[in-house]
């Protein structure tokens, strides 16, 4: 050693001292040293030791929850007048020796593949939903099915930090003390299924009328995939989601065949077993209660005010904005236009018939009644709140509203109001579509030769509006729809010139929702079935109601007027037995699957649907024939029911006219007496009851009013094809301006409105 180095101080024992650690000074400081990381890591460890000790001696498993002796769910109407309680428990407890394994192994496939090798509970699954609900992927469960049993059985379904700390506790000793069967056994006899159905045995007779012995395959499969959202993936309450119900069944059967518990040769042979129809539900709920009480359970969970487990627990007092006396005027109005006429035995067809209505509050969006079908325990699905029926002609409404809020112009250059002239000649390709050739057919393809904007709507020209719609861009004819209150998830809602023919398949509710909007002269509120929730005393938080204007009121209030005119003279005739002001429109589905009538006064927007399906297969079927009549359309039943309700509905109240401010360019023009457009009386309007003879129209080509420009008053000229002058497409010598010279058709009288789609 180097006698410069610095020799430390010897001690007592003779050897010299070890140098002290250098302090870390800066930066350095604030790195923990290795001895810091490993204390603390050892120490959370023997922290979450002892509190897992701790847990595990504090929680015991508990006797069976409050489902076990259910309490009942009250729904009132908003008087408070009791509708229904819907406490009674559907549930027969069977040991699993009677469940087919083959459904056995479906409810695992569907829930937890690992449930016979896996621990009680599985902290990874648990991490990861907790991970996917904090970064906004959704709510996900990372639960075990013994972790579900636990929770269905003894504790409850809120989402606290409590409850799920008990319930991984009580999984565990729970795992320890019973058998994987009998946890099994427990879940299938806990599970709620939808159609108010506990457990599978109530399930396997609520939606196939059999046993759970007798179960298929298949069918098992479907009732495991019901687990994961029973309402919504209930195929005949909600066929609109029948893609993502067939979608999760097939995933169940991927999963048996994945592991090993189906053959994969047994599995594609398999077809998706559709549900029975009948809800086979109990007594209290048969006629519209049974309809009411799903409906607002379904808003309920939707607009995520409750979820399904927890609302299923019962104790709540649910008030609803339904009133009673519109309720059973609803009813009466249904039962007194159709349903008597109605004889499923000297007519197959009339099996098929089935109906659907919904009245909204244009001021509050509260939805005061609806009409679901004859009987929930007979037809169990809502024809109020379906969406898998064509809306038609009721669609076409929302384009011209969409015209008028886009500032709109015809392919040469003019202004779309009520009056513009458009080219009504049957099958008329578009012009200005970049999508391909598009021409479609008038109802029972009549031309009409140039035809205003009003006269298309009271006639429903198909080939008038299907231009339309390619000058306002079927884009934005999207977008006022959804704006109005259409679902923007509504199936077959395309951008594509057809949209104005309405393929839509909006609820009734959807749109008695939309034409509410237009009543209220272009506000929107979302509409509602609640008043309000309580259990115990203590009120259940509502949405609040949001309000915003989805187009200006000149556009709504346009419409509306155009709309007046298809109940003055037009298809809608028929609702002017309401006695009051009122706007309207028809609409049929393709084939006549469906008749509608969507209209609105000032102070309520109602729209009534006829359907056909049926009753064996659930498909959708032609209403030709239906109560002995050659077809059945908007202004026939549909217009009759609404007329009947609204006039009953509304008695005792004043009665208000419409207090409209319209675009420039939409006054209603006089017209020469002898114009096809008013001339004829009320009477030759076709209805449900009333055709337009082979001798009415035999050789008659519907001729146009004359109208004047919205700004020069001068005569408008075909809207959409940009011709100006010769002839008009239709072979008729149209002179300078495009206008027809001679203003009747060749007898002189106006030709009957055909029905329309």
């Amino acid at each position: 050693m180097s006698s410069d180095e610095p020799q430390q101080p010897p001690t007592p024992t003779g050897k010299p001292k070890k140098a002290k650690r250098p302090r870390r000074k800066g930066w350095r400081r604030l790195i923990p040293t290795w001895r810091m990381v490993l204390g603390t890591f050892i120490g959370f460890i023997l922290l979450c030791v002892g509190l897992f000790a701790l847990g595990y001696a504090l929680v015991d498993i508990p006797p069976a929850n409050a489902m076990a002796t259910e309490q009942s769910n009250v729904y009132l109407y908003a008087d408070g007048t009791q509708i229904a309680r819907d406490g009674e428990v559907n549930r027969e407890n069977v040991q699993l020796a009677q469940i087919p394994k083959t459904v056995q192994h479906a409810v695992l496939a569907a829930e937890d593949r690992d449930f016979y090798s896996e621990s009680a509970v599985d902290p990874k699954a648990m991490l990861r939903a907790a991970w996917n609900t904090v970064t906004g992927k959704g709510k996900q469960s990372g639960s075990t099915i013994t972790q579900q049993y636990v929770k269905n059985y003894y504790l409850g379904q809120e989402q606290t930090v409590s409850r799920k700390v008990k319930e991984f506790f009580i999984s565990i000793k729970l795992d320890r003390e019973e058998s994987k069967d009998d946890i099994l056994e427990g879940y299938l006899n806990t599970s709620y299924f939808g159609r108010n159905a506990y457990g599978i045995q109530a399930a396997a007779q609520a939606y196939y009328s059999t046993d759970v012995e007798n179960l298929t395959t298949a069918q098992g499969a479907y009732l495991a995939a019901l687990l994961n959202a029973p309402s919504a993936y209930d195929v005949v309450a909600h066929p609109e989601n029948k893609g993502r119900a067939v979608a999760r069944w097939n995933y169940v059967l991927d999963g048996m065949v994945k592991e090993k518990w189906l053959p994969a040769a047994d599995r594609a042979a398999m077809k998706f077993p559709v549900p029975d129809e009948e809800a086979h539900a109990a007594s209290g709920m048969s006629g519209q209660r049974g309809y009411i009480v799903q409906a607002v359970k379904d808003y309920i969970t939707t607009n995520d005010i409750l979820d399904e487990n927890t609302l299923a627990t019962g104790g709540y007092r649910i008030t609803t904005t339904l009133q009673k006396k519109k309720q059973d005027a609803f009813v009466d109005a249904v039962d007194d236009q159709l349903m008597s006429k109605v004889d499923k035995d000297a007519r197959k067809v009339d099996r098929t018939v089935r109906a659907g209505g919904a009245a909204v509050d244009p001021d509050n969006g509260k939805v005061l009644a609806m009409y679901g079908g004859i009987d929930y325990t007979k037809q169990y699905v809502n024809n109020a709140t379906r969406r898998d029926y064509q809306v038609g002609s009721t669609f076409k409404p929302f384009v011209f509203t969409g015209a008028v809020e886009n500032g709109s112009t015809t392919q040469d250059g003019r202004a779309i109001t009520p009056n513009t002239i458009y080219d009504g000649t049957n099958k008329r390709p578009v012009q200005g579509w970049d999508g391909g050739y598009y021409a479609p057919e008038n109802e029972d393809d009549v031309s009409y030769g140039p035809i205003t904007v009003r006269t298309a709507t009271d006639k429903s020209v198909n080939s008038v509006y299907a231009q339309m719609a390619v000058d306002v861009g079927p884009g934005r004819v999207k977008e006022t729809a959804i704006d109005l209150g259409l679902p923007s998830d509504t199936p077959d809602l395309t951008a594509s010139p057809s949209i104005a023919l309405g393929p839509a398949t909006a609820s009734v509710l959807d749109m008695a929702g939309a034409y509410a909007t237009l009543a209220n002269h272009g506000k929107h509120g979302a509409y509602t079935l609640l008043e309000s929730i309580t259990k115990n005393g203590t009120d259940v938080e509502l949405p609040e109601r949001e309000t915003r204007r989805s187009v200006s009121r000149e556009a709504a209030d346009t419409t509306t007027s155009i709309l007046q005119s298809v109940v003055e003279g037009g298809t809608g005739t028929a609702a002017q037995a309401a006695g009051r002001p009122a706007a309207g429109k028809t609409g049929t589905a393709e084939e006549d699957k469906a008749a509608w009538f969507a209209g609105y006064t000032p102070d309520l927007a109602t729209v009534v649907a006829v359907m056909g399906q049926d009753p064996d297969t659930g498909a959708h079927t032609s209403l030709y024939g239906a109560t002995g009549l050659a077809r059945i359309n908007g202004g026939g039943f549909p217009a009759q029911i609404w007329a009947q309700f609204t006039k009953k509905a509304l008695a005792g109240t004043p009665v208000r006219d419409f207090d409209l401010e319209l675009e420039d360019g939409a006054e209603e023009l006089p017209l020469p007496p002898t114009s096809p457009e008013r001339s004829a009386p009320a009477s030759d309007e076709p209805s449900a009851t009333q055709e337009p003879s082979e001798e009415d129209t035999a050789g008659e080509e519907p001729a146009p009013p004359t109208a004047e420009s919205s700004e020069t008053g001068e005569p408008q000229t075909d809207g959409g094809t940009g011709d100006t002058g010769g002839t008009d497409g239709t072979g008729e010598d149209t002179g300078d301006n495009g206008v027809l010279n001679d203003l009747t058709s060749p007898s002189g009288r106006r030709s009957p409105p055909a029905a329309e789609r």
